[in-house]
């Protein structure tokens, strides 16, 4: 049986093959009523769109990849939302790859092996190294997602970040100025990583800030960001003397602040009263969780926009272009977690 074509799609829906290509390419300028009835000829005919030929049509396929660690952690799982969306107004469509932190699989996708048909990637890396990015970074479009720890100009490619250390020390300073004096924190890994260093440069500035001394016994190391390392730094922490045990914690995630959450409700100890806590991620799990999560909001939807749009502009450019850094906003959500009492959701 025949492929079924633009031109089918066209006969049928009564329209253009450009007003067809346009909808399928999720182009602006098609009405409501027309973008209707070409969606109701593709569904009817079953149209699937082809790659190759559109490459061979433009020299671009329309496909971007977006590589992250982990789709499990909220945070990622929802900023791959916000990609995907901003990429469907620009016409393209996201291939979404979970690296698990696997530097050969983080280089592989950074120099589009494996994945011919797309036009370049957006890569959150975690165990790449700086040095093997900068040698292939020139080889295809490329945008990095999240903490720098390299020189500027060591890397050839766009980077879209949140200022970490300003984050880290917005969380700490609110904890610090709710009078909290014995402030612990809760993602200093084992793997000394840039999210960690970054995060625990601004705890120290904010504590140093408000007067408050910093003690490494507050400070328990960690493998993972997630819920159970998170419960276990806290439990460590709970069983503290109590002149020691804080009474304030900033936890470098969400999914940290989950556990550590948790371990304080299986000591007996009540949130904000005993120990207040904050976080970083602003994910949907801080708002549900009980109570409600302090963190610190990265703005997903303009990483996303800036991500998008630099890879679209690298891709479609004849020359050259500058490679950019570009910082995406951030502010600090107030819950119970800090503030106490019991917040309406939505209210």
């Amino acid at each position: 049986m025949a492929a079924v074509t633009l031109k089918d799609v066209a006969e049928r829906a009564g329209v253009s093959v450009k007003t067809v290509s346009n909808v399928v390419r999720n182009a602006p300028r098609v009405s409501e009523a027309t973008r209707k009835r070409v969606l109701e000829a593709v569904h009817e005919l079953g149209y699937r769109p082809n790659p190759s030929a559109r490459r061979l049509r433009t020299g671009h396929s329309g496909l971007i990849g977006l590589a992250v660690p982990d789709l499990a952690t909220p945070y990622f799982a929802e900023l791959a939302q916000h990609v995907r969306a901003e990429a469907a107004h620009l016409g393209l469509t996201v291939l979404i790859e979970e690296t698990m932190g696997d530097a050969t699989e983080e280089l592989r996708l950074a120099t589009g092996v494996g994945a011919s048909l797309l036009d370049g990637v957006i890569l959150s890396p975690l165990g790449v190294s700086p040095d093997e990015l900068a040698a292939v970074a020139n080889e295809f479009p490329l945008v990095l997602l999240g903490e720098r720890s390299y020189e500027r100009d060591q890397v050839g490619a766009d980077h879209v970040l949140i200022d970490n250390v300003a984050a880290a020390r917005d969380a700490t300073a609110h904890l610090a100025g709710l009078g909290r004096t014995r402030i612990a924190a809760i993602g200093v890994d084992q793997q000394a990583s840039a999210t960690s260093r970054q995060r625990l440069e601004g705890f120290q500035l904010a504590l140093h800030e408000a007067g408050v001394t910093y003690d490494p016994r507050l400070a328990p190391a960690i493998k993972e960001f997630d819920r159970r390392n998170g419960l276990l730094a806290m439990r460590a922490l709970a069983a503290l003397p109590a002149r020691v045990r804080p009474d304030a914690v900033f936890c470098f995630s969400d999914l940290l602040a989950v556990g550590a959450q948790r371990a304080l409700f299986e000591a007996g100890l009540t949130i904000p009263d005993d120990v207040a806590v904050a976080s970083i991620d602003g994910s949907d799990e801080a708002l549900y969780s009980t109570p409600s999560l302090t963190s610190v909001v990265p703005d997903k939807t303009a990483i996303a926009s800036l991500a998008v749009k630099c890879l679209a502009a690298r891709i479609r450019s004849a020359e050259p272009l500058p490679f950019e850094v570009h910082t995406a906003p951030h502010w600090l959500h107030a819950r119970e977690s800090t503030n106490g009492g019991r917040q309406q959701l939505f209210g």
